[in-house]
């Protein structure tokens, strides 16, 4: 048996949120998760990611959500995101190849 790392748990964390108006699919499968970086000895974990559209009505809730599942593991780390739009998501993104194929 394997212990899970702390960047296994952040992205299981991860797969528990939901684009609000795509709620079937988490937004790492969505392909929204670009980076997660955690720094254990200053207790900060930081979230490169993106959102479906520059202009997502709810890309603030998905951030907080985000930070929200996180907190759940680790109460005490700071946890940043950090929103970018380099490189601008793309269907090939999709982690997931059925989900994919719904978009071709």
């Amino acid at each position: 048996m394997t212990d899970k790392t702390n960047s296994d748990i952040i992205q299981e964390q991860i797969q528990t949120v939901y684009d609000p108006e795509f709620p079937i699919v988490d937004i790492r499968t969505l392909g929204l998760i670009y980076g997660i970086d955690c720094d254990d000895e200053e207790e900060k974990i930081t979230i490169t990611m993106t959102y479906t559209t520059p202009a997502c009505p709810d890309g603030e809730l998905m951030q907080q959500m985000t930070i929200n599942a996180i907190h759940e593991r680790f109460p005490t780390y700071d946890v940043v995101i950090d929103l970018t739009f380099d490189p601008v998501r793309k269907l090939d993104m999709i982690k997931d190849p059925d989900l994919l194929r719904m978009f071709m």
